[in-house]
């Protein structure tokens, strides 16, 4: 384990020498502001979230979609509805049908895409994705890949295609816990997924997404972990972007059950933390929670959420589209319908506020 990432570094161990003083007094903070909150706290923490999110973000929130380019996947996620054990129909886009996923996108006003594709297979490989990213590009002013693990030059080509940025959760910090739920595949290598957000950035990309699966593992611990990795990929990638994203655990197909379940409370107050220490970054929440929590949240720490998700491959257009997603969608409602209880809170929904002559070499 990387020594930044070394639990003993933030639990006062003997690994503690190796953290820088600054470091460490933000990561103490962040811990103090996941201890348990009496309802009068919690409230105090929201108001402190609300007042951040709007000096740095507005009353703006910045909205995408996810288009799944395919179901392949050589992995043995206990936790995901794509492993290759499940009983699921495997089919990925092609040329025809990922032309009317995008019309189906563009006809909602989404200008902000999140491709997304299970581990590398012999059906779904790199230069799949990377001709994926550049017909994307041609067609949406913001691009992004959530996809397999990769090494420098392949992000760098995928910049140099036209995308901006990628998504990439480590799950879990615990490395022995990740080991058992990463069951066989390529994700199974943990170090590979913690060194590729460093490597993206590397390659020139302008921003990466992490976050962990909430349920996996102890929340407070991850939580913790996550916030060293940000406050580590900042120091050394000063000039790029961080987002964090709050994914929970949905029901998926293979019924997996999380070990920790987070209420909706220890949920907000976790968003909370992140946004008092960290101001400026962009937090993420997706359709995998209900409208009402989803609502309650936009604005209050939340400044960045998907809308009219589908996880299945060919969910907007009208070609043949898998039976069963990754994961079942909580937040069901169409982008008007989304859009008008943003604007209800006095919330304005964006869908574009980023140009894609900006991504040109």
């Amino acid at each position: 384990m990387p020594s930044w990432l070394d639990p003993g570094s933030w639990l006062g161990g003997p690994a503690a020498g190796r953290l820088d003083a600054r470091d460490d007094t933000e990561v103490r903070r962040f811990l103090g502001l996941l201890a348990p909150r009496d309802p009068a706290g919690l409230e105090r923490m929201a108001q402190s979230a609300l007042s951040l999110t709007r000096r740095h973000f507005g009353r703006t929130i910045s909205l995408y979609a996810p288009l799944y380019l395919s179901n392949y996947c050589p992995g043995g996620c206990a936790y995901c509805g794509f492993a290759s054990d499940r009983p699921q129909q495997r089919m990925k886009l092609d040329g025809a049908a990922l032309q009317k996923e995008m019309d189906a996108l563009k006809a909602l006003g989404i200008e902000d895409v999140l491709l997304l594709t299970g581990e590398r297979t012999e059906e779904v490989g790199f230069e799949y994705l990377l001709e994926c990213v550049g017909r994307a590009a041609r067609r949406f002013h913001r691009v992004s890949v959530e996809a397999f693990a990769m090494d420098t030059d392949e992000y760098r080509r995928l910049g140099d295609a036209g995308c901006t940025g990628i998504t990439l959760y480590q799950e879990t910090y615990d490395p022995e816990l990740y080991e058992e739920l990463h069951r066989w595949g390529p994700k199974k290598d943990y170090t590979c997924r913690l060194d590729a957000p460093a490597r993206a950035l590397e390659a020139g990309l302008r921003a990466v997404g992490i976050g962990v699966l909430l349920g996996l593992g102890d929340p407070t611990f991850d939580a913790v972990c996550l916030f060293r990795h940000i406050l580590y990929l900042r120091r050394r990638f000063w000039q790029a972007g961080i987002l964090v994203s709050f994914p929970r655990v949905c029901s998926q197909e293979g019924g997996y059950r999380p070990a920790h379940e987070m209420s909706d409370n220890s949920l907000a107050q976790m968003i909370f933390a992140f946004r008092m220490c960290l101001p400026d970054v962009p937090l993420v929440l997706s359709t995998r929670e209900r409208p009402a929590l989803r609502d309650g949240l936009a604005g209050l720490g939340i400044s960045r959420m998907s809308v009219a998700s589908r996880t299945t491959v060919g969910g907007y257009g009208d070609s043949p589209a898998s039976e069963k997603g990754q994961f079942d969608v909580n937040d069901g409602r169409d982008v008007a319908t989304f859009c008008d209880a943003l604007r209800g809170k006095k919330l304005e929904p964006v869908f574009k506020n980023w140009d894609a002559v900006l991504s040109l070499p």
